[in-house]
């Protein structure tokens, strides 16, 4: 027979006030000693608790009208990784080397395990968090509490949950196969800095699907991360139907990225008022291959300088992180039926050593209006050691260090004004094969070339 455990049954009281946490972790204990089944947080609750571990086969219910909120006091989370802000290990770009540092729902070898319905678990980020300025916060200890860590656990589940108020990355599955990720909301502050929201560490068979994120900093994140180097690569993961606002990149795959990405599909997502859009930045040793973005809407601005990126609506980089990392390699990697409008264009740029390879767009159309008090005319490199903020004038394709490139049936306008830093609408150099096939170059102001390149060849 399934049974139900209620957590009111076990002690739990629902005030806001009173830590539930024992309550919650017996039901849950005693649910996987009985094989598993359903753990209730029932309606019109709100459960104030420190951190709670899943267990294997447990579903952790929370009903509509439900909260689970996270603990303001830091000696109340679970602690995988003892490293907090040791600058003896912090790498440019990434002070995050360990696993998490603070977790507030837990998982570890945790076969089966799932957190359903449509209740809250909210993360109580303002507990952990100070403002530095008007456009953003952050805290005095990093890295802040991640909402949900679940590792080296396999068929596990996340479907319809809000999550919200994360003081740092919010579902972080590390080492883990046959993830399914469907019709959850995370809506973050667009202020507290580092509130990641889906991060697939290591993972394989993922499915995130019908979400809508916002977050300051990026929605969906792929990641192979130093802190879970002992696992695989990610891989087969698709994205889709999803909504997406970001103060950083919508959905992107690195910078932590030791091991390899590939075989990845996203499709029909729908971006807006984002910072970047669809972004792969490699920083690491690890390479990225076969990837697919299709039928996506974009539409970026800039947020403030202090956040990576100049509204690029696709941004594919690969550079060092620091003098003793080697970046691994950027290839096949294809883009249709993508409609981009923001701030700049697209940027393709690596180190002249380790080109970027086998990049496709068609049926694609990059509109540029500048639309924030925020400048022009730049692209931003970081995190790397070699480059950082290029000043250059805007072009709807910014292309540097790469091999086969093709952009075949593609619209390029601009409009608004100012547009003194629109000024081309493909800027190339170091390119070896480079495939321009039936396309649209319609820029609307004058003494403008609209195709620069040097050192370019073509094909066709």
């Amino acid at each position: 027979m399934y049974v139900l455990y209620e957590v009111s049954a076990y002690g739990a009281v629902g005030d806001g006030k009173t830590n539930d946490a024992p309550a919650i972790q017996a039901a849950i204990d005693d649910c996987e000693a009985n094989g598993g089944g359903t753990v209730i947080l029932e309606s019109g609750k709100v459960y104030y608790s420190d951190s709670i571990e899943l267990k294997k086969n447990v579903e952790l219910h929370l009903m509509k009208g439900s909260v689970l909120r996270a603990t303001s006091d830091i000696n109340g989370y679970i602690r995988p990784c003892k490293m907090v802000n040791d600058p003896k290990t912090a790498l440019v770009g990434n002070p995050v080397t360990g696993k998490p540092s603070f977790v507030f729902i837990y998982g570890y070898e945790a076969d089966g395990c799932s957190i359903t319905g449509e209740g809250t678990i909210d993360g109580n980020c303002y507990a952990f968090v100070e403002r530095k300025s008007e456009y953003y916060v952050t805290g005095n200890f990093y890295p802040r509490p991640t909402v949900i860590y679940i590792e080296k656990s396999n068929h596990i589940s996340f479907r319809n949950i809000s999550v919200i108020n994360a003081p740092f990355w919010t579902l972080h599955p590390a080492g883990c196969n046959d993830v399914l990720i469907s019709e959850i909301r995370i809506l973050n502050p667009l202020d507290v800095a580092n509130s990641d929201g889906i991060d697939p560490d290591h993972c394989s068979n993922v499915r995130i699907l019908g979400c809508h994120i916002q977050c300051a900093d990026d929605c969906i994140c792929l990641k192979t991360t130093n802190g879970n180097s002992e696992y695989g690569p990610t891989e087969n993961v698709v994205i889709a139907n999803c909504t997406l606002t970001s103060t950083s990149a919508a959905i992107k795959i690195g910078t932590e990225g030791v091991g390899d990405f590939r075989n990845i599909t996203v499709d029909n997502c729908i971006i807006s008022k984002s910072n970047r859009g669809l972004s792969i930045q490699i920083r690491d040793g690890g390479n990225v291959e076969n990837v697919t973005f299709s039928n996506c809407t974009i539409e970026t601005r800039r947020f403030c300088s202090d956040w990576w990126g100049t509204a690029e609506p696709v941004t594919i980089t690969c550079f060092r992180r620091d003098k003793n990392t080697v970046a691994g390699h950027v290839k096949n990697i294809k883009y249709f039926n993508v409609a981009c409008k923001g701030e700049n264009g697209v940027l393709i740029y690596s180190s002249p050593e380790n080109p970027i390879e086998n990049v496709v767009f068609e049926n694609c159309g990059v509109h540029m209006e500048k639309t924030s008090k925020w400048d022009c005319g730049m692209y931003d490199l970081r995190p790397c050691i070699d480059y950082g903020i290029e000043k250059e004038a805007n072009s709807a394709f910014f292309i540097r260090n790469a091999k086969n490139i093709r952009i075949e049936k593609t619209s390029v306008t601009w409009g608004g004004k100012p547009y003194e830093h629109y000024k081309h609408a493909l800027d190339g150099k170091n390119i070896e094969g480079l495939e321009l096939c039936r396309n649209l170059f319609l820029p609307s102001c004058e003494n403008t070339d609209i195709i620069k390149t040097e050192n370019v060849t073509f094909i066709g």
